[in-house]
């Protein structure tokens, strides 16, 4: 069984290796995306505060549509509890687009888009640098679930040979020596430092795998009682990663924004703006006309801060409104409502508790691939793995290379 292990272990590691590493580093690095993206252009999402209150909502929408070119429309707003931030307006166009505007002055900060360096890792998560659509997207694609499976057998045999071939006390076979030469440096690295990352690169591997092959999405949902359908992988495309799982759309997103923010609202919003386009008005459409469109947002939303005084995010379009309660990890987990849009009567509420288990399951699969399920932590441990994922295949790489070498000049000896 050992022979057999090491085989599988080395010979599924060589020709998938590289592909490994660039799949984890770069997995690694939309990690932080949000945060950094924020770093980089704090204008779009920091507001200084005047001490005044923020515009109500029928006026600030207004000014922002007055900004806006006749044929885009707001659809949405997201807003945040923070005074120091801006508040994230959808538009109808171009698909979940979204703009950042200063809630007390009602301009526009920035449009919502991932930095160029976010947009290489995303493709390169996703695609391996492939075309958002032909067959780039479809070879990448296929290379990228091959590689993250054929991930989950080399972990899963690398710990089986740690187990059967550990010779040491617990704690020496976990330690990585820095004194012993680079040799040892990079043994130790490549064992103790793929033991200590297994876990939750197996996580990271098992549930990426629901954005590669239908199939095992389809049984992987199964096996918590639901039934997956199309698009259920929520990465289907760049747009709709950006948007759902964000990972830069999301003013609140998690994970960045990128393989990994979200955004619970945006979609929504465009959703019921594109079903009520009517009563949003075009511009030109009439002063009157267009004010009864977001006219009862304000008390809706001050009825919503009355149930929920410590919201993390409060989301509202026409007629329908979500709020994410402070505590919980994913922007997913929303509690929804329906309000009538003329008089703004509450005409529904269903709580995150209550709602259908398929956007459950997708939620708790997303938080465990982004490693956002605990909060700073585990995302600050999923970060670690991921680097120590793209590292095992190098270190592995050269321990190889080095027995071959060593062998060869035994056998000129």
């Amino acid at each position: 069984m050992k022979k057999i292990f090491r085989t599988l272990h080395l010979w599924l590691s060589v020709p998938f290796g590289l592909i490994i590493t660039l799949v984890c580093f770069s997995g690694a690095t939309l990690v932080y995306e949000k945060e950094l993206t924020e770093w980089c252009h704090p204008e779009r999402y920091f507001v200084t505060s005047t001490g005044t209150a923020p515009l109500p909502l029928d006026e600030l929408m207004e000014k922002v549509s007055a900004s806006l070119p006749d044929s885009v429309r707001p659809t949405g707003l997201t807003v945040s509890p923070d005074a120091g931030r801006t508040w994230q307006v959808s538009l109808s166009q171009p698909r979940r687009a979204s703009v950042f505007v200063d809630p007390y002055t009602g301009d526009i900060k920035g449009r919502s888009e991932r930095l160029p360096f976010f947009d290489v890792m995303f493709h390169l998560h996703r695609w391996l640098m492939g075309a958002s659509s032909g067959e780039g997207i479809l070879w990448g694609k296929l290379l990228v679930g091959t590689s993250t499976l054929l991930l989950v057998i080399i972990l899963l045999t690398g710990l089986l040979m740690w187990l059967t071939n550990r010779h040491k006390p617990l704690a020496a076979s976990l330690r990585i020596s820095c004194t012993h030469g680079w040799t040892r440096f990079w043994h130790d690295l490549h064992v103790a430092g793929g033991i200590y990352a297994t876990l939750f690169l197996l996580l990271i591997a098992l549930t990426g795998l629901t954005w590669s092959f239908s199939w095992y999405r389809t049984g992987f949902y199964r096996l918590f009682g639901v039934e997956s359908t199309a698009g259920s992988g929520m990465h289907s495309g760049q747009s709709g990663e950006r948007s759902n799982n964000g990972r830069s759309n999301g003013q609140n997103g998690e994970r960045s924004n990128g393989m990994h923010g979200e955004r619970s609202g945006g979609r929504n919003g465009e959703r019921n703006g594109e079903r009520n386009g009517g009563m949003h008005g075009e511009r030109g459409g009439g002063e009157g006309h267009r004010h009864s469109s977001y006219a009862r947002w304000q008390d809706v939303y001050d009825e919503l801060v009355r149930r929920y005084p410590d919201y993390r995010q409060i989301t509202l379009s026409n007629g329908t409104a979500s709020v994410v309660p402070k505590g919980r990890n994913s922007l997913r987990a929303t509690d929804k409502f329906e309000f009538h849009p003329r008089s703004g009567e509450i005409t529904d509420f269903q709580p995150y508790d209550e709602q259908d288990k398929s956007g459950k399951v997708r939620s708790a699969v997303y938080m465990l691939h982004t490693g956002s399920w605990g909060g700073g932590l585990t995302r600050i441990l999923t970060f670690l793995s991921a680097l120590l994922g793209a590292t095992l295949p190098l270190t592995g790489y050269y321990l190889w290379i080095r027995r071959l070498v060593v062998k060869k000049r035994h056998k000129k000896a």
